[in-house]
């Protein structure tokens, strides 16, 4: 389909109530955010290639000079409104119709409708989201499981505040003038085209999420596209709500710049810790003083994590801005109440110095564990909606306490089942999200694209810097290849499908795509860049 006028070309077919979602006036609106904002995009993109090229040798990372009047200033973010002061736990999860209504069903005070990390954009999964929050909002989505039976919602339901791909991440099926469009505009401007106005009919608003920025000036332009959008549509400046996913080394040195940047609108911080870690390991990739041990040594507790933590709260309060604490990953067993109890306890270990530690409210990844986590904050902030007004004066964190990976312990504390556990979940999750599943239940825990992230890139760490096992063993890419194979075998065996693995599973595939990632000479920026190439 191709409408010359625009310019826009639709490289995929469009059926059913998918033509709902892709209207006339809807391309035209988002070729209007292309032409705006695309080339500004493009730049941006190639100022993180140079940032990193410096960091690769031996460049520093640290507060911006030139911004200090903006962190020594006195000034707020405006006001949330009023479904966005409470925002003690929210759920999150991809736009699946099932997802959807159990997320806002759930008792949590928000759903992160992912379009990102937790969402396989295949062209299915990118239209079939848009219908299904234009139907959650107009109360009219269900969905009928012949297993389980019918799912409808309830009266309560959470906020809806999506979350759109990054900057990095283009969407294929549409293209401007022989260049496919922005993954972002097209998730946030279909979002915002399609409900801006029927959300504040209801008394509510249009809310996002935006992940992977990596300054303020990536900020900068989420602003003027939210600026574009609330022109083009006739709302008022600053209806748009933000909360920016502090989840990348470079953008935890300018938290202050990225809240004067949206300033205008009612602005928040997450601490999006699987990325971060993620952008620890990338973007010090060269650098073997930033080894890092087994992905479940560095916990929220090390050094590094608790200064970048502790810092995003007192930057929040301090501009009277929320701030959002990270995901609890947890899923629940139906077989296995020993399982479920030691997942309770870290849970709750885990709300409960959040909570202490002045969040505002958290993350969880499942409905089952809404409850407990209302719980450890609701013992901490009382009848209050949130502890922005808890400044954290006694906070002081310095570039080197944000860049201290040894914290977590070093190289001399990897594992061969560290490395088997990297092996295995970036395999099977690269098989899930080829198959449009981005969230994948992997050994009890709900692994998304930040977290497969971690894992081959830990892999590709230790091989660079010719890193070893505690037993004494060199990682080399022999090893790994010996450890695919048989982890392989394990998922087989625990699939207990032969046919199944070897058809939908795309064994071989997704052990290429990981190799593709974890055993290359050059590192690739994001995994979902090749394995986008095998999506429909």
């Amino acid at each position: 389909m191709t409408s010359t006028d625009l310019r826009v070309d639709v490289r995929a077919p469009v059926e059913g109530r998918d033509a709902e979602v892709l209207t006339d006036d809807a391309l035209a609106f988002l070729a209007g955010l292309h032409r705006a904002f695309d080339a500004r995009r493009r730049d941006l993109l190639a100022r993180r290639a140079e940032r990193q090229a410096r960091l690769d040798m031996g460049g520093a990372l640290d507060f911006l000079t030139e911004t200090r009047e903006i962190r020594e200033g006195d000034w707020k973010v405006a006001p949330a409104p009023e479904d966005m002061q409470r925002r003690r736990v929210e759920i999150t999860g991809p736009t699946t119709a099932k997802m959807v209504i159990n997320a806002l069903n759930s008792g949590a005070d928000g759903f992160m409708a992912d379009f990102e990390d937790s969402n396989s954009p295949t062209w299915a999964n990118v239209l079939g989201g848009q219908v299904n929050l234009i139907d959650a909002i107009e109360g009219r989505l269900s969905f009928d499981d012949p297993d389980k039976g019918e799912y409808r919602l309830g009266d309560e339901l959470a906020t809806i505040i999506p979350r759109p791909r990054g900057w990095h991440l283009d969407e294929k099926h549409l293209s401007m003038d022989g260049r496919s469009m922005s993954g972002s505009l097209v998730d946030a401007g279909l979002y915002l085209f399609h409900n801006a106005r029927r959300l504040l009919d209801r008394g509510s608003g249009p809310y996002f999420y935006v992940p992977k920025l990596e300054n303020h000036l990536e900020a900068r332009l989420w602003n003027d596209v939210f600026r574009h959008a609330e022109d083009e549509l006739g709302l008022d400046r600053g209806t748009v709500n933000v909360t920016v996913l502090v989840e990348t080394i470079p953008a935890v040195f300018e938290m202050h710049e990225i809240l004067h940047e949206l300033r205008e609108r009612p602005a928040a911080l997450n601490a999006g810790r699987w990325d971060y870690i993620f952008s620890m390991i990338k973007s010090f990739r060269e650098r073997p003083e930033f080894v890092l041990p087994d992905r479940g040594k560095v916990t929220m507790t090390v050094p590094f994590m608790r200064a970048y933590t502790e810092l995003l709260v007192a930057t929040c309060h301090r501009r009277g801005a929320h701030a959002i604490g990270g995901m609890a990953a947890f899923l629940p067993s139906r077989t296995d109440e020993e399982a479920n109890r030691q997942a309770g306890e870290k849970l709750r270990e885990d709300k409960s110095r959040e909570a202490g530690d002045g969040f505002d409210g958290t993350w969880v990844a499942h409905p089952d564990f809404v409850a407990a986590a209302l719980e450890e904050f609701d013992a901490v902030l009382g009848d209050r909606p949130s502890q922005v007004d808890r400044q954290r004066d006694d906070v002081e964190v310095s570039a080197e306490d944000l860049l201290d990976p040894t914290s977590a312990g070093g190289a001399e504390e990897i594992t061969e089942a560290g490395l088997r556990s990297n092996v295995n979940v970036g395999i099977q999750y690269i098989s899930s999200w080829l198959r449009g599943n981005g969230a994948a239940g992997i050994y009890g825990l709900m692994e998304d694209a930040a977290t497969a992230e971690i894992a081959r890139a830990q892999v590709w760490q230790w091989l660079r810097h010719e890193c070893r096992l505690e037993d004494g063993r060199e990682i080399t890419r022999d090893l790994v290849r010996e450890l695919e194979t048989e982890e392989l075998e394990r998922i087989r065996s625990e699939i207990g499908d032969d046919e199944w693995f070897q058809r939908e599973g795309r064994p071989g595939l997704s052990r290429d795509l990981f190799e593709q990632v974890a055993l290359a000479e050059e590192f690739v920026d994001f995994l979902t860049l090749p394995a986008y190439q095998h999506l429909d």
